[in-house]
């Protein structure tokens, strides 16, 4: 029977905020044995659960698997582009408010906290807990494994029923806040590829041991204990390959395999590749170095792009939605009516492009010039009259 246990408000000595929820967590030791199809089945059947679903082993597939290295630096292409772009708060007039706006900037854990909230689309969900103390504010990431996020329950000890549930507290919405995207997460879409693909690897790592070095065997005496000790000794001395003894009553032959390079293995990491580049960036980028061209690449980056715009959009929702609200009813920010949101990014090629072109027709602002382009500019000398001769022949 679940257990249901409500959370008490914690404060530092002098006034300032300290974490409720993320101290509680029970540490425990995560497996490390090779996770297959059959584990990530499993893991979906309890996240699932009409009753009592928890997402202990669904994340910590997550977490195995974003250890890809072709899968993390998709995941980092995409997300600090949108992380890295400069923002602002405007008023209802659509005016920067620079003051708010360095208000904004002046809080040093945003950039985790929006990463944390793009992450909440892969993960399915994200609880962030912010608090405060002598070295500054602080967002700490709630470890998802600990969280149900249909019901609203945190499980201190995930092997344990007894939970606390984190929406009927009073620092919900304030310095708890949610990201919730509604589904498994989109890493369940890769989970798949990423299990066969270590499999591949590893199969053409074996395959490339036993045709690198294949192993070595010795008929000796088996019974005899002084020469089956010599047999090993010598074994041993001949090298780092795999080796085993049998007693020359005993027969040894390698099985016929299927002859191959391995192709079927690079063609299974390929597909699997190409799989999580899709899922993630929408096309596949900068991989096929033999049939990749200019405006394919070309074609890849603007479909990046506009997932890139709408990771944007749904970071400015949660601005302002969820994150700014928190930031003022905890003091972090005074209370306003501006809204965040992106800086637009200017195509200074095609700006350039367009300047020089119109420069014989129009005049164009020096001082403009260089904001644009950074080129220190100056208007052209006027051309006088030619000098006058004196002094001369025709004078």
């Amino acid at each position: 029977m679940e257990k249901k246990v409500t959370p008490k408000k914690k404060t530092t000595a002098g006034g300032l905020h300290a974490p409720t929820i993320a101290p509680k967590i029970v540490r425990k030791s995560v497996s490390q044995t090779r996770r297959d199809i059959a584990d990530w089945r499993n893991a979906i059947r309890i996240a699932t659960l009409a009753g009592e679903p928890k997402q202990v082993l669904l994340q910590e597939l997550y977490d195995d698997i974003t250890n890809d290295a072709l899968l993390s630096s998709q995941i980092n292409n995409r997300h600090e582009q949108t992380i890295s772009s400069p923002f602002e708060l405007v008023d209802d007039g659509g005016k920067v408010n620079d003051k708010m706006t360095a208000a904004l900037n002046e809080i040093s854990p945003l950039a985790d906290i929006i990463k944390m909230a793009l992450e909440s689309e892969l993960y399915g969900f994200s609880l962030v807990e912010l608090s405060e103390n002598d070295a500054g504010k602080q967002a700490t990431l709630i470890r998802r494994g600990n969280i149900d996020p249909v019901f609203g329950r945190f499980y201190p000890d995930t092997s344990l029923t007894t939970y606390i549930p984190y929406r009927q507290a009073s620092e919900y919405g304030k310095f708890l806040l949610e990201f919730n995207a509604g589904h498994l997460g989109v890493l369940n879409k890769a989970v798949p590829h990423i299990l066969f693909k270590k499999f591949a690897q590893s199969c053409w790592s074996e395959l490339c041991e036993i045709f690198g070095i294949p192993p070595r065997y010795m008929k000796t005496n088996t019974q005899d204990a002084g020469m089956l000790d010599r047999a090993e000794n010598m074994m041993r001395e001949l090298g780092a390959a795999a080796w085993f003894i049998i007693d020359t009553t005993e027969d040894f032959q390698f099985a016929e395999g299927v002859s191959t390079n391995g192709d079927v293995y690079n063609n299974l990491i390929r597909l699997c590749n190409n799989e999580t580049s899709l899922l993630i960036s929408g096309a596949i980028m900068g991989q096929d170095t033999e049939n990749g061209n200019f405006s394919k690449e070309q074609a890849a980056i603007s479909i990046l792009a506009r997932l890139i715009e709408s990771d944007k959009r749904m970071a400015e929702n949660y601005m302002n939605n969820v994150i700014i609200p928190a930031f003022y009813r905890i003091g972090w920010l005074p209370a306003t009516t501006c809204r965040f949101r992106f800086s637009a990014v200017e195509d200074t090629d095609k700006l350039w492009t367009l300047t020089k072109e119109i420069l014989p027709h129009k005049e164009v602002d020096n001082d403009w010039i260089t904001e644009k382009f950074g080129i220190p500019v100056a208007d052209k000398a006027s051309p006088g009259l030619a000098p006058q001769l004196s002094g001369g022949f025709f004078a």
